[in-house]
């Protein structure tokens, strides 16, 4: 095969379409309609592999079968089969993560520690909260130092999807940071804001969603951390309803 079609096999096996599949699929694009036979001969695989092959790509709706004249003959769907392909698997993860990290979680009853590194890291962070089943998050937030890391345009993703997920937020804040006159309470973003009763900034953040209590530090720290602890979101949750009732609605 020649550079375009060997470049494109490599690009194929980051999407799942590896090896002898790919270039089964790649030759029975070039080809149009021919014979099993044809496209296994082109794609330089072995005949008594290709059938299995072509079944594979069958079940995966990348090739069509045509019988005639008495023989199997492989005509290649559109290769936006692929994106449809990639969206469905997404779809199935996106359904599936949040029982697949309970399990995790809750592995021999250990808990579990995961520490990220820098502005990707505290986003890991918030997208890990965002994919809680629980109604409701609380949290204590540094509204300044989230503001300068991950930035306002995070937190808006933020803010939107969880809306859009219909998980409500329970938050406390320090007064001497509200700097800007955003995010308040209401129904709308399914937000409920208090002050703390102390003046003082804090500097780090802090979720608390189930069994899980994810910290981001102050921009000078620069890190993001997961905690999948019973006990240990228990303690915290129990921290945050004691701050909760001494603190001023807005």
């Amino acid at each position: 095969m020649d550079r375009a079609p060997v470049e494109l096999e490599h690009k194929l096996a980051a999407l799942g379409l590896v090896g002898k599949r790919a270039r089964f699929y790649l030759s029975a694009l070039e080809l149009g309609d021919e014979t099993v036979n044809r496209v296994a001969q082109h794609a330089g695989i072995e005949r008594t592999t290709a059938y299995a092959i072509f079944e594979k790509l069958l079940e995966d709706g990348l090739v069509t079968r045509m019988d005639r004249g008495g023989r199997t003959r492989v005509i290649a769907e559109d290769p936006d089969v692929l994106a449809r392909n990639l969206e469905d698997r997404r779809r199935n993860l996106n359904d599936i993560l949040p029982h697949l990290r309970a399990l995790y979680a809750r592995t021999q009853g250990a808990p579990r520690f995961r520490l990220y590194d820098g502005a990707d890291g505290i986003r890991t962070v918030l997208n890990a909260v965002l994919e809680t089943t629980q109604p409701e998050i609380c949290g204590i937030l540094s509204m300044r130092e989230l503001l300068a890391v991950p930035g306002p345009k995070a937190l808006r993703d933020f803010i939107k999807a969880r809306v859009a997920k219909g998980t409500r937020l329970r938050v406390v804040r320090s007064q001497s940071e509200e700097t800007h006159d955003i995010w308040r309470g209401g129904e709308e973003e399914l937000r409920e804001v208090r002050y703390a009763p102390s003046s003082d900034a804090f500097r780090v953040t802090t979720f608390i969603c189930g069994s899980m209590v994810a910290v981001i530090s102050s921009r000078r720290e620069n890190y993001g951390l997961i905690v999948d602890s019973d006990e240990f979101a228990g303690l915290q949750r129990a921290l945050f309803e004691t701050l909760w009732q001494t603190s001023r609605p807005v």
